[in-house]
C-alpha cells in the first residue's frame, strides 16, 4: 500500500513537473495569451483532466510557472554577484544591481516575469510572488553593508522595498522600450549613479 501511494505521488509530481517545463517554455516563446491549455497538455504529454487534477485553471499553472523561473532568477544572480568578485557589501550591492538587469534581459524572464506577470496575476499578486523571492537577498546585502559602515543605519526593510521598486521599474522600461539596448545602458547609468548616492549619503 505504501510503495503503491509512494508511485501514485511520484506519477502526480512528474505531472506537474512536465506541465511547468511545457508551459514555461511555451508562455516564454509566445506569451501567456498565445498558448492555450489544450496545447499545454499536449506538449506535456498529459490530459487535460490530469492537468485540471494538478492546476485549478491556466493562471494557476501561470502562478507555478512563475514560482519556478522566479526562483531561477535568484539562483542565476546569486552565481553572478558570488563570480563578481565582489569583496565588500556595497561592491555586492552594486554587482546584484548589473546582475538584475542582465537576468531581466532575458527574453523569457522578460515575457513571463515582466511583461505577463503583472496582468495574469494583478500587480498585488505580482508584487507578492516578485519580493518574496528577492526581498530577502536585498535585506540581507544591505544589512551587511551597514554592519560594514559602508550605508548610513536606517530601516532596511523600508530601503529594501525602494530599491526593489526602482529595479523593478527599470526592468518594466527596458522590457517595454522601443530600443533595449539603449535603454538598458542608460537605466544602468542611473542605477549606478542612485546606489553611488545612496552609500556616499
Amino acid at each position: 500500500m505504501e510503495n503503491r501511494r509512494r508511485t501514485q505521488e511520484e506519477r502526480s509530481a512528474a505531472t506537474r513537473e512536465a506541465l511547468i517545463v511545457a508551459a514555461r517554455r511555451l508562455w516564454g516563446e509566445r506569451g501567456y495569451a498565445e498558448v492555450g491549455t489544450p496545447e499545454i497538455a499536449t506538449t506535456a504529454g498529459v490530459t487535460r483532466g490530469a492537468m485540471y487534477h494538478q492546476f485549478a485553471d491556466k493562471a494557476a499553472l501561470f502562478l507555478a510557472v512563475v514560482e519556478v523561473v522566479e526562483q531561477d532568477v535568484m539562483a542565476r544572480m546569486g552565481a553572478m554577484v558570488a563570480a563578481s568578485g565582489a569583496t565588500s557589501p556595497a561592491d555586492a550591492i552594486r554587482a546584484a544591481v548589473d546582475a538584475w538587469l542582465e537576468v531581466s534581459g532575458d527574453p523569457e524572464v522578460r515575457q513571463l516575469v515582466l511583461l505577463d506577470a503583472p496582468s495574469v496575476l494583478g500587480w498585488a499578486g505580482f508584487r507578492d510572488v516578485a519580493q518574496r523571492y528577492s526581498l530577502g537577498m536585498t535585506e540581507q546585502l544591505l544589512s551587511e553593508a551597514m554592519k560594514a559602515g559602508q550605508l548610513a543605519r536606517q530601516p532596511v526593510r523600508a530601503l529594501a522595498h525602494v530599491l526593489i521598486g526602482a529595479l523593478d521599474e527599470a526592468a518594466m522600461l527596458i522590457a517595454t522600450a522601443d530600443d533595449p539596448k539603449k535603454t538598458r545602458r542608460e537605466t544602468r547609468q542611473v542605477l549606478r549613479r542612485l546606489v553611488d548616492a545612496m552609500f556616499d549619503g
